[in-house]
């Protein structure tokens, strides 16, 4: 049986059909090895002088260093364009980047106004060195404003805590009569509360937004610090409007009392008495709270609700530029601390300060004791009959009822 398969194989071998298939097979592997052949990695070749301008080819990458080094020995060097720039040594876009920063207005086909200026002109801010007008701003607020503003605010609040735990509350001597008069109107009133909390909603949010990153963000974290402050920019940005009418509406109600007065030089000089304990006669309004409003309520009000309104985008005709806003900007915040100081002090008397001051924006009244003692002018004009001791129809000294001051 083993020779014939012996005899079998040998005829197999033999067979002009087993050659042709083995010589198919070679040659198709021969042809899939020679499509698979893989030529050996070349080194880099050494950077190409440079080529024409005028050759067009694919994206090349060159080294600007390899290319034309001595070209900066050109004593023309420095001043020359892009285009120039781009024949000695390509991709060398420095004189478009020199004038970018220099503050060159370029082309655009966006509408806004200073689009084709990526980095502004030169400016000086006081405080401020020479420099492009957006580090100038940048320099203004994170040297000046910034840090002195929250030191002033500090300096304020620490002298009051002292002067509270010194002096305590200011109480009137005498006892009281159970007879009142009215200091403040409906209207008076409704106009001070409304303007109280628009300014405290903006004053809380101001210094949030300004000083947070210092006290708050150590504490509460970025995540709850970024959803705090979102918050209160939007409360600033709605509450500024409300303020801004409710200013002049206090203004108007309260500005014929607040005019200068017989008596408010003295009252100045002595410091209002609240260091010897002794009260200085006044009218309506001491010369104390005329400073108030004069240049917390009235100059400064006004300059924070114009520089608020104009950073809102609220004044018709008006260019809103990158400069115009800065400057805005550094008066807003500046007279905003300064009207914030002037106002902590008429909060810190209006409330815990002085005993039945609050009352008296609460209720409208106050007992004749204490309008004798603190405001002894205003008094003695209310029993001569200049003044009336009740100025709103259907009030306690018309109907006879009693108001707890």
């Amino acid at each position: 049986m083993s020779t014939s398969l012996l005899t079998r194989g040998l005829s197999r071998l033999i067979s002009p059909v087993f050659w042709s298939a083995a010589v198919l097979a070679l040659s198709a592997g021969w042809a899939n090895a020679q499509a698979l052949k893989v030529e050996p990695a070349q080194e880099d070749p050494a950077p190409a002088a440079a080529q024409p301008a005028q050759q067009q080819g694919g994206i090349r990458s060159a080294n600007i260093f390899e290319i034309a080094p001595d070209a900066s020995t050109d004593p023309k060097y420095g001043e020359q364009t892009n285009a120039q720039r781009g024949q000695v040594q390509p991709g060398n876009n420095a004189p478009m980047w020199r004038d970018v920063g220099k503050g060159v207005t370029g082309t655009t086909s966006l509408p806004y106004l200073e689009a084709g200026n990526l980095i502004q002109p030169f400016a000086q801010y006081p405080g401020a060195r020479l420099t492009n007008a957006g580090e100038a701003w940048r320099q203004v607020r994170n040297d000046w404003i910034i840090p002195y503003g929250g030191s002033l605010l500090l300096i304020v609040m620490v002298a009051i805590a002292l002067f509270y735990m010194a002096k305590g509350a200011l109480d009137v001597h005498g006892q009281p009569t159970g007879r009142v008069i009215e200091r403040f109107t409906y209207l008076e009133r409704s106009a001070h509360w409304l303007n109280a909390i628009a300014f405290v909603a903006l004053a809380i949010s101001g210094i949030v937004m300004a000083f947070g990153k210092f006290f708050l963000l150590p504490i509460i974290g970025s995540t709850l610090f970024g959803w705090l402050t979102y918050a209160l920019k939007n409360l600033h940005n709605f509450a500024g409007p409300l303020f801004a009418v409710s200013l002049v509406i206090v203004i108007v109600t309260f500005i014929k009392d607040n005019l200068p007065a017989k008596g408010d030089l003295t009252w100045l000089l002595k410091g209002g008495g609240l260091l010897s304990g002794e009260e200085v006669p006044s009218h309506r309004f001491n010369a104390g709270e005329k400073v108030v409003f004069w240049a917390g309520v009235f100059f400064f009000g006004l300059i924070v609700v114009g520089s608020g309104v104009f950073l809102d985008k609220l004044v018709p005709s008006v260019e809103y530029t990158r400069g115009n806003m800065q400057v805005a900007h550094m008066i807003h915040a500046s007279a905003a601390v300064l009207m914030m100081c002037l106002f902590m002090g008429h909060i810190y008397l209006g409330t815990i300060g002085m005993k039945g001051a609050y009352k008296a924006m609460k209720t409208g009244y106050v007992d004749e004791t204490w309008a004798k003692e603190h405001h002894e002018l205003w008094y003695d004009d209310i029993k001569a009959g200049k003044i009336p001791a009740q100025r709103s129809a259907n009030g306690p000294t018309d109907t006879g009822q009693t108001v707890k001051v």
